[in-house]
């Protein structure tokens, strides 16, 4: 979400990177001192002594997309050397990350806002301004704030423009702070600033306990008289229903445009679409006249924990389309929103924010914290939301794990090796009973053909007697 220039601030010279293991103290390249600062240590060397060893001292640690793939391929790394700031930037010691499905996608190769790796992903945190640049003049050393940007945050020290920055409410914690930016931001632009959402109107939102779904249902309960439709696994409807969902769909078990279909027969005023493919067909199929589609992801690309060509070729051929004549004659409108897009629009932005913000301090709207994890831990963060089970957000704090829950790590890993194990050796008894019901099936299918094969000879017998 940062401008053009924050790729080359924030993957710069300081951010030398090298792969480490998490529970093992990582190596990494010392950055070279400027020039400049060379031949001043050359003139004084008394200085020297004090300065270098102070800036060489500065480390901070940060997770890093070594390569497209699994989970495995964020890694943990340690870098060296204090970030210099550029004139309208700010340094901030991060406390807490938010993680995100366009996150999910990044890791696979999918999501263009990412440069391609080694580069440290995370699009939204929270924390507390170390150091100003030069020409800032609303932020200052010890405001709490939250950050959002188009990668780069998921490390302990973050250097971003001033301007994407947002002051943190008295009384919100670092994980809510963590949690706002990216869900709310889309949910609010999409709801009013596309959506135009009013009393009395009907609105179905997917993945319904999800960050941007939580957030959309919250705010949708700002304006009277909505009528919410969400879909959902079954065991998160009593969840979703006391956050504000009117109707929960249990989209595994039932087809969710025949349930709409029962209960509002004309269609819908507004559907937020973040899965896509042939479920961005049925989305608009299910507007009435005057309503509005706002897709916002391809959550249906994303199939196990690798790039699944399949997943992705079948939801770019059933690839929405539609022409002008059809949206006229029909009445309706399909818009597209994309808040990685948006980084040049930050005016734009803080207006959303702002209103966000109110409604906050109002306590009309608050995030839903699912899970912490440590930085340590972002491996399985990204397995629980990748795998739906999380019900809010999904936080990742940079707090060092303590060394019990580290020497618990490996146990933990034991546990699931154990578990793959003991699955598989069900799944082979599955495999093999059913083998056997097989050969039972086989024999009970034989049985009848050696009855008639004995008859057979019974019958031939009278007649060899006669010859």
């Amino acid at each position: 979400m940062s401008g053009e220039d924050a790729p080359a601030q924030q993957q710069n010279a300081v951010d030398q990177k090298q792969e480490t293991k998490p529970t093992e103290e990582p190596k990494t390249e010392t950055e070279s001192a400027p020039a400049a600062g060379a031949a001043e240590a050359a003139a004084t060397p008394a200085a020297t002594t004090e300065k270098v060893p102070e800036e060489e001292a500065f480390t901070y640690r940060a997770l890093v997309l070594t390569g497209y793939g699994g989970y495995d391929k964020v890694k943990l790394q340690v870098k060296k050397g204090k970030p210099v700031l550029k004139a309208g930037e700010i340094m901030v010691r991060v406390k807490a990350c938010g993680l995100n499905f366009a996150d999910l996608m990044a890791r696979q190769g999918l999501y263009d806002r990412l440069p391609s790796p080694p580069v440290t992903p995370g699009m939204e945190c929270s924390g507390v301004v170390e150091a100003v640049g030069e020409e800032v003049t609303d932020r200052k050393v010890g405001d709490k704030v939250m950050v959002l940007s188009r990668f780069g945050l998921w490390q302990e020290v973050a250097v971003v423009p001033a301007a994407h920055t947002f002051l943190i409410p008295e009384g919100m914690s670092f994980e809510d702070a963590a949690a706002l930016p990216v869900n709310y931001i889309t949910a609010y632009m999409m709801l009013f600033d596309f959506g135009n959402l009013r009393p009395n109107q009907s609105v179905l939102v997917h993945a319904a306990a999800g960050g941007v779904g939580i957030a959309a249902t919250q705010l949708c309960k700002t304006v009277k008289d909505v009528t919410v439709f969400g879909t959902a696994s079954a065991t998160k409807h009593e969840t979703i229903s006391e956050g504000g969902v009117t109707h929960p769909i249990d989209y595994r078990t039932k087809d969710y445009v025949e349930e709409v279909r029962k209960i509002s027969p004309k269609g819908l005023d507004i559907v937020l679409d973040p899965l896509g493919g042939s479920d961005t067909h049925k989305a608009y199929n299910l507007l009435k006249p005057m309503g509005k589609l706002i897709t916002y992801g391809t959550s249906n690309m994303l199939a196990g924990q690798k790039k699944n060509l399949l997943a992705v070729a079948k939801n770019w051929y059933h690839q929405f389309s539609i022409h002008t004549l059809s949206l006229i004659q029909g009445n309706k409108s399909v818009c597209g929103f994309h808040l990685g897009y948006l980084d040049g629009e930050m005016e734009l932005i803080s207006q959303a924010m702002d209103i966000v913000l109110d409604l906050y301090k109002q306590g009309k709207i608050k995030p839903r914290i699912d899970s912490t994890w440590h930085l340590e831990q972002v491996g399985d963060a990204m397995r629980k939301m990748q795998e739906r089970n999380n019900i809010g957000k999904v936080v990742l704090t940079t707090e060092p794990m303590p060394e019990e829950e580290k020497k618990e790590e490996p146990k933990k890993e034991d546990k699931k090796e154990d578990k793959k194990k003991d699955d598989k050796k069900k799944d082979d008894k599955k495999k093999d009973d059913a083998k056997k019901e097989e050969k039972k099936d086989d024999k009970k299918k034989e049985e009848p053909k050696k009855e008639e094969k004995k008859e057979e000879e019974k019958k031939e017998e009278p007649k060899k007697e006669e010859k």
